[in-house]
């Protein structure tokens, strides 16, 4: 089913200058596209462009933006748009294209100009549940408020994926290892804690998450990600501490998998560029479950210390998944609670823009690290920042303050 609404916005250019937005169309139909806005940003011909797009039940759609020059007599592709364009769209509100007006229309002057956003849920998959889809999309991955020299900031394109919501809980670990242990997954014993079914599972291994992940895979009837070590990719990672390389992960399967260090930093930023957190440059204890001090100046909280809502009883605090606001994509936690491995290999990555980067091919000697991120309950506020690398750890270690959550390749 096809659904389209069409914008129609007032523009003069020199080289593009929106003046004003005069109406908005459209007929009622699943996929609905509402609440189409657009605006030019400052100082640039980039034109954003935001709309809601509702489906019931939820579904991926396709979604094309077109322009016309000529008040809608003729419309063409916004060529080189980006943002929530383009394929396995979810369905949500505030989505946001931008396109370079002046690039695709270079020094032209037009006065009637419409724009029509068209969503297509035609051949598209369900986003899975208790995930969000990530849209495809180019970002400024690294750290470029606060100086660390491991972080450069550089351009990062990613593919569509989806990103698990909340933390790995302890009951749908449990869960998954009960299955695991009769099905070829033993090394998962007894392995793994967590203070309540809703809190995250800690004291996990790098190991033992990747093998959970493969074992929920194969529970639900998906392929699994992960491989014994050839590139055949036949024999399926069940048990040992197994350092699989990137060549050994089936990265196109429907599986569970880590998240890359840079689809997580994507994903934690929620859509939001150049902020230390997922929702801003400050942080406090009613944003994330962290340790607030007097060590920085955009550390605001007002209690400190552990959080005081769930220092109770023994060590360790985590509390509940979801219990703090999700951030722009619908995600929980990204800052603080407990540390999240990420697939990579943790090592340098440089100041060169690229395209779905799965880090180093191999750690670097026998100290070699596996990628964590996102601070914990124990951590300082520079820890729970978007782009701190400082929680990378050995990929045998377990700690109450090391979780994960799991992603999906977006895949019919």
């Amino acid at each position: 089913m096809n659904r389209s609404r069409l914008l129609i916005f007032t523009a003069r250019m020199v080289l593009l200058t929106l003046v004003g937005l005069l109406s908005a169309l459209s007929a009622s139909a699943q996929p609905t596209v509402s609440n189409v806005r657009a605006s030019q940003k400052p100082g640039t011909t980039q034109v954003v462009i935001t709309y809601d797009l509702a489906e019931t039940p939820a579904q991926n759609c396709w979604v094309t933006v077109e322009v016309s020059p000529d008040g809608g007599a003729t419309f063409a592709s916004a060529a080189g748009a980006t943002g929530a364009v383009g394929a396995t769209i979810a369905p949500g509100t505030g989505k946001t294209v931008t396109w370079d007006a002046g690039a695709a229309w270079p020094a032209q002057l037009l006065s009637n100009v419409k724009a029509r956003v068209t969503a297509d849920d035609s051949n598209m998959a369900p986003v899975p549940t208790g995930f969000a889809l990530i849209p495809a999309g180019t970002f400024i991955m690294g750290d470029g408020l606060d100086g660390e020299a491991d972080a450069p900031t550089h351009s990062v394109t990613l593919a569509a994926f989806y990103m698990a919501k909340t933390l790995t809980t302890w009951a749908d670990w449990v869960a998954v290892r009960a299955w695991g242990m009769t099905h070829g997954y033993t090394d998962l014993a007894n392995i793994g804690a967590g203070n309540a079914d809703t809190h995250p599972v800690q004291t996990v291994s790098w190991y033992d998450v990747v093998k959970w992940c493969n074992a929920k895979s194969e529970m639900e009837g998906l392929t699994p990600c992960y491989y014994y070590t050839n590139d055949a990719q036949t024999t399926v990672y069940r048990a040992g501490s197994v350092d699989v390389t990137n060549t050994q992960v089936k990265w196109t399967s429907n599986g569970y998998r880590l998240p890359t260090e840079a689809e997580w930093e994507y994903a934690a930023r929620g859509g939001l560029t150049g902020k230390r957190f997922p929702w801003g440059d400050t942080i406090s204890q009613t944003q994330a479950n962290y340790y607030s001090s007097t060590s920085y100046s955009w550390d605001v909280s007002t209690t400190r210390g552990y959080d005081p809502t769930y220092a109770t009883g023994s060590y360790s605090y985590t509390s509940p998944v979801g219990a703090f606001a999700a951030n722009g994509y619908g995600l929980y936690d990204m800052a603080g609670n407990v540390w999240e491995w990420c697939w990579d290999w943790y090592g340098s990555y440089g100041s060169v823009a690229v395209t779905d980067p799965a880090g180093p091919a191999s750690g670097a000697g026998a100290g070699a690290v596996r990628v964590g991120r996102g601070g914990g309950f124990s951590s300082d506020a520079s820890y729970a920042r978007s782009a701190s690398r400082s929680c990378s750890r050995v990929p045998y270690y377990r700690t109450g303050g090391i979780g994960f959550r799991s992603a999906r390749s977006s895949v019919p």
